[in-house]
């Protein structure tokens, strides 16, 4: 058995938490996954401690954000180490495009590198994650798809599977018959570019993900799940905004749902605390298994 096919075995279902026989969850072991960008002002302070206290929590999946040719200042071989000593998995990563900061770890600077340290740690997926307000202009987004396309043919040479993750802005109209989101699912290999569905920036936009899961099946295999609160659309604990996680969560089958991360940028209250909420809320609601 291939070593990638080991590990999606026997870690189907994670980001659910617990198994779900109607869908991709296969797994009975309970699990939990969070996007490392949600703590980052603690990273900033003690990388390891930081994951010793997400491990504590619960937490033994990850997916990571910042990678420059390090990993948060560490080499992949020290990084895998605090890894290893934490017991927390990287599935996933997050890079910037490169279009105009044109730094190590973005999909148009040394993006084989940044492959190679990705597989080595383990990595199953490679996220497109943002494209910087000063980058959201009518010849980037056309050059996009080719983009994301090129970016996927050589995570796929790893076994890694690209990815591209929304925000609210590319459900902007784009060429007056499609937003740009449309625009890059229609000009994008489906087999190489894969969506990774933010929740709460697609309830911002007034959008219903329903109707993407019917238009493209199959295509958004990973989730940020976060809540938006009512009047101020602020970020929110899960459970304390107004997102129907529910209705979404019954339509994973029919997205391709694999790994979901619990992701909040902001809180008003200290950021452990708020990860306890939103922790607390997902295990008492089974939608969410």
């Amino acid at each position: 058995m291939q070593r990638k096919d080991f590990i999606k075995l026997s870690s189907l279902g994670f980001l659910g938490l617990y198994a779900c026989g109607t869908s991709n969850f296969k797994s009975n072991t309970k699990t939990l996954a969070i996007q490392l960008y949600t703590v980052r002002d603690a990273i900033s302070q003690d990388l390891e401690k930081t994951l010793e206290q997400l491990a504590a929590l619960g937490f033994t999946r990850l997916e990571i954000y910042g990678y420059n040719g390090t990993f948060f200042g560490k080499t992949r071989n020290e990084f895998q180490s605090v890894l290893k000593n934490t017991g927390l998995k990287v599935v996933s990563s997050h890079h910037t495009t490169g279009m105009l900061h044109k730094e190590q770890g973005t999909l148009l600077e040394n993006w084989e590198k940044s492959v190679g340290d990705l597989d080595f740690i383990g990595a199953e997926y490679m996220v497109c994650s943002y494209l910087f307000p000063e980058e959201r202009t009518l010849e980037n987004y056309k050059r996009l798809p080719e983009l994301l396309n090129t970016s996927g043919e050589i995570t796929k040479t790893a076994g890694i599977q690209f990815a591209y993750h929304n925000h609210d802005f590319e459900f902007e109209e784009f060429d007056k018959k499609q937003n740009v989101y449309d625009f890059i699912l229609n000009n994008s290999a489906s087999d190489l570019v894969k969506m990774e569905l933010d929740l709460y920036w697609m309830a911002k936009a007034g959008i219903d993900p329903l109707s993407y899961f019917e238009k493209y099946p199959k295509r958004f295999p990973l989730w940020h799940v976060k809540d938006m609160k009512a009047g101020s659309k602020d970020f929110a604990e899960i459970g304390n905004g107004t997102i129907d996680f529910e209705r979404i969560f019954e339509a994973r089958e029919k997205a391709g749902l694999e790994y979901w991360f619990l992701e909040q940028d902001s809180s008003n209250k200290d950021m452990f605390e708020s990860i306890k909420i939103s922790k607390k809320y997902i295990s008492e609601h089974s939608y969410f298994k």
